[in-house]
């Protein structure tokens, strides 16, 4: 099993979840084309879709993916932004598991501006894997993870000092701190989880100007040592259950 970016921060979020026979997708916020572009055009294999809210860096493809076929999963919140209905735009409920091909999918709700999900998956391949994003903490602790999908948006030094600069407006770094984890929240969830088992660490949605890629993945990989990526359009890693 390998996962894929697409693309990752505010220009838009998908993520491909692989293998040779199916493949999940998380987030939809790009243009159609470039996911089709990351599946070799492969659509066949795709098993369904899953959205965590409703801002357009994650969901702005989500028509084209129903019409091609493919399931898309959210909350009836972010359902109803859509602005069209289709058989095919599944509601899930908070806490409760369901399937999406062969992978077991719990959705949990995290701390956005608007309702927001974060997914625990489980394939055999894979084993169990969290994806958090657009949220200031996570409440939950996972037993048992194999891999990590998890945001990492701004440095508060750094965005402190855009503020004391004149660079960053009060009002958006206030929406920031309200709507997204920080590094040092990061690192914390991390802390708070039994990493024994886990095989890779993907930090998403850095933020263009309030993040440092370099530094926060040397940070999180001294804390964990573990093997820690930063997301990038086109990255592709081992997403497997065990280390090799």
């Amino acid at each position: 099993m390998k996962l894929k970016v697409v693309s990752s921060g505010s220009v838009g979020n998908s993520y491909i979840v692989h293998n040779e026979d199916e493949a999940l997708l998380i987030e939809c916020g790009v243009r159609f084309k470039d996911i089709k572009q990351s599946l070799n055009f492969n659509l066949k294999k795709v098993v369904g879709c899953l959205v965590s809210h409703s801002h357009q860096d994650h969901c702005k493809g989500v028509r084209e993916v129903v019409n091609a076929g493919i399931n898309v999963f959210c909350l009836l919140e972010t359902a109803n932004t859509f602005g069209f209905k289709s058989h095919r735009i599944k509601e899930v409920i908070p806490m409760q598991s369901f399937m999406v091909g062969n992978f077991k999918v719990m959705a949990f709700p995290l701390q956005h501006d608007v309702p927001c999900l974060g997914f625990m998956v489980e394939h055999k391949d894979t084993g169990r894997f969290v994806f958090i994003t657009d949220t200031y903490y996570c409440e939950y602790s996972f037993p048992g993870l194999h891999n990590v999908i998890i945001e990492a948006n701004y440095c508060q030094t750094i965005l402190d000092a855009k503020l004391a600069a004149g660079a960053t407006p009060e009002f958006l770094r206030n929406r920031v701190l309200k709507s997204h984890m920080s590094l040092s929240t990061c690192k914390e969830f991390l802390k708070a989880n039994d990493l024994t088992s886990v095989n890779n660490i993907l930090l998403i949605h850095l933020s263009d100007s309030n993040s440092h890629a370099e530094r926060f993945q040397h940070e999180v990989k001294e804390q964990t040592a573990k093997t820690v990526n930063v997301a990038s359009k086109g990255l592709e890693i081992n997403f497997t259950k065990t280390p090799f």
